[in-house]
């Protein structure tokens, strides 16, 4: 079943009084949404006790909840110690996703640096099939790791590169985040054909089965010629992409992703409004 939640907290969240993570789930079932991405961007700092205070919460709203690895995994660095480092925040976040009860963890697959594309891809690969060994021994295999699509050029995450790293092994699922896409590739989406092509490209890469429930982060994201510069809200109306042509596509191929809103500040009124679109889509 398709499933809209905010990522992280909005504005409004504070601006009613609100502190904690557990009140977000009462939060976002009150805006009439179903799932919650917790980003641990800055790193895995949180207590055990906490982790299953939070996953309670959650259930008992009905909501469910998503992980973000820290933002400075980075599988193409060419030191092995900081692969090391990489596979431990991917693992980390995993233990605490299950203490939240979650399935989903994201996380953003390396950056180029003074590599050849090619080889900085390679490098990646190799360590993401060591990353599946690890999956597997810490008995992680029921979870879903999502490699995302990134925004700058200069990252590795073009959806080419998504859908080849997904290959390795089912644990691994493409997160498809359409802003980046429409950034890194200078305002590309803007139709439904142009949301198809990328859905079905997926679809006979990796197989229907595999595509139905991927990952979605959505939002408008400002972008420049090295891709994207700063997310932005639904306000926007100078860069997109706009969400009503990807909620026909995804109904069309009769996809239900786990879409997550990345609004800088409105993340639950925009997953709400993507929400009410989808549900007037036809």
């Amino acid at each position: 079943m398709i499933k809209f939640g905010p990522s992280g907290n909005s504005e409004s969240f504070y601006a009613m009084g609100y502190k904690h993570t557990e009140q977000a789930a009462k939060y976002v079932r009150d805006f009439g949404l179903d799932c919650f991405e917790y980003s641990f961007g800055r790193g895995v700092n949180m207590s055990e006790a906490k982790a299953v205070s939070i996953g309670e919460a959650f259930r008992e709203e009905g909501v469910e909840i998503s992980v973000h690895a820290p933002y400075f995994i980075n599988f193409a660095n060419p030191a092995d110690e900081a692969a090391q480092k990489s596979y431990g925040y991917v693992l980390d976040s995993a233990k605490f996703l299950k203490l939240f009860g979650g399935k989903r963890l994201v996380f953003h697959p390396a950056a180029q640096g003074k590599a050849t594309r090619e080889d900085a891809v390679a490098l990646t690969e190799e360590r993401l099939k060591v990353l599946r060994d690890y999956i597997y021994l810490n008995g992680y295999e029921d979870l879903y790791f999502c490699p995302e699509v990134m925004g700058k050029l200069a990252q590795i995450g073009t959806l080419e590169e998504v859908v080849r790293l997904c290959k390795i092994d089912p644990v691994f699922v493409p997160c498809v985040d359409f802003g980046h896409l429409n950034a890194r590739e200078q305002g590309s989406l803007k139709t439904v054909d142009d949301y198809k092509s990328r859905l079905e490209y997926m679809i006979s890469e990796l197989g229907f089965d595999r595509v139905k429930n991927f990952h979605v982060h959505f939002s408008k994201i400002m972008y420049g010629g090295k891709g994207e510069i700063k997310h932005l809200t639904f306000a926007d109306e100078v860069y997109g992409p706009e969400f009503g042509p990807l909620a026909v596509a995804l109904k069309q191929l009769k996809l239900e992703p786990y879409i997550v809103s990345e609004s800088d500040g409105t993340q639950a009124e925009d997953a709400r409004a993507m929400k009410a679109i989808y549900n007037s889509v036809g």
